[in-house]
């Protein structure tokens, strides 16, 4: 059995805000959701992002994180969030939001390394365009690539991950696939410089999240951090693990095994209408279970399967793998 290492996004296990409504549920304090996390037996860590809540409380989360016993798997940079970034972070032709996203960046890289956390996550959801000849596409490229370099030198102990996403909440994002942001890290030439994978990113960008965690290992063993969540693949829904895509994530573990990833699967989902305690609880319940699949399987049987490139014996080891003999 492999080593278990799930962190959660810690605001999930809160109440969730959607396009329509504020909340569905009542809002909990940071103690409250540490503590959440805390009672969720297979979780051992959170992710947190540095929004306006979070930024100006640190003493609070390091306090938090002492009394718990919980790690901090990443730190994430809110460049989304705030109304500043809305035509750009790290590519804004405006050199004072560039700026700012740069200092944002910095200051979670010093807070990580103070609690111990190695991995500082960015998702450039804002840095994209929305319409035809709206951007300059080689220039904001080429200021996002000088931003990513200028991160990976401030901060050479430590892992600057990047998230990509297809879309939303531009309609065209510049980090946009897995292949898209492995030539980030070409270009960019740093060897701190990673990717965080999101598996309902990768599945709304119509990716193999299986095939994409094989490519990030090919070129450069890029993988660096996981968040985990399910999809229809129309939209990013971040829904419970495996209710959508099971065999897929069976498929998806395996690649991990098999590609010697070894850090922590991050649960992001947003449970708008549903207990966030009791939906994340449920999907590392799934999580587990999804694993204990592979742990039970015979592996040199899959590799076997998969030299054979039939599509036959595919579904055949498929039946057998969910059936558990």
């Amino acid at each position: 059995m492999s080593e278990r290492k799930y962190s959660v996004f810690i605001d999930n296990v809160g109440s969730c805000i959607d396009r329509y409504c504020p909340a569905y549920g009542r809002k909990y304090s940071i103690k409250e959701k540490f503590d959440r996390v805390k009672s969720i037996p297979l979780l051992t860590a959170v992710d947190i992002v540095l929004t306006p809540e979070f930024i100006n409380e640190k003493e609070r989360i390091r306090e938090n994180l002492t009394r718990t016993g919980l790690k901090a798997a990443s730190i994430a940079v809110d460049t989304f969030a705030d109304p500043v970034f809305q035509k750009g972070s790290f590519a804004s032709v405006n050199p004072t939001v560039r700026d700012l996203a740069i200092e944002r960046a910095k200051e979670a890289i010093d807070f990580a390394r103070s609690i111990d956390c190695n991995i500082v996550t960015t998702w450039p959801g804002q840095d994209g365009f929305d319409y035809i000849f709206q951007a300059d596409y080689i220039k904001e490229r080429t200021l996002f690539q000088d931003a990513m370099s200028e991160l990976c030198d401030y901060a050479p102990d430590m892992q600057i991950t990047m998230e990509y996403k297809i879309k939303e909440p531009r309609t065209h994002c510049y980090i946009s696939t897995v292949g898209n942001a492995l030539l980030m890290c070409e270009a960019v030439g740093k060897k701190n410089l990673g990717i965080a994978l999101d598996y309902g990113h990768a599945a709304l960008g119509y990716e193999s999240p299986a095939e994409s965690v094989a490519i990030c290992k090919m070129y450069g063993d890029r993988l660096k951090h996981i968040h985990i969540n399910d999809n229809y693949r129309l939209w990013d829904d971040d829904m419970i693990i495996g209710t959508v895509h099971t065999l897929e994530f069976v498929e998806f573990i395996y690649w991990l095994r098999r590609t010697g990833y070894n850090g922590y699967m991050t649960l992001d989902q947003f449970p708008y209408r549903e207990d966030g305690r009791e939906a994340i609880a449920e999907s590392a319940e799934w999580l587990n279970y999804l694993e204990t699949i592979i742990d039970k399987a015979d592996i040199e049987e899959i590799h076997a399967v998969i030299a054979k490139n039939d599509a036959i014996e595919a579904s055949r080891l498929m039946r057998k793998l969910l059936s558990g003999v």
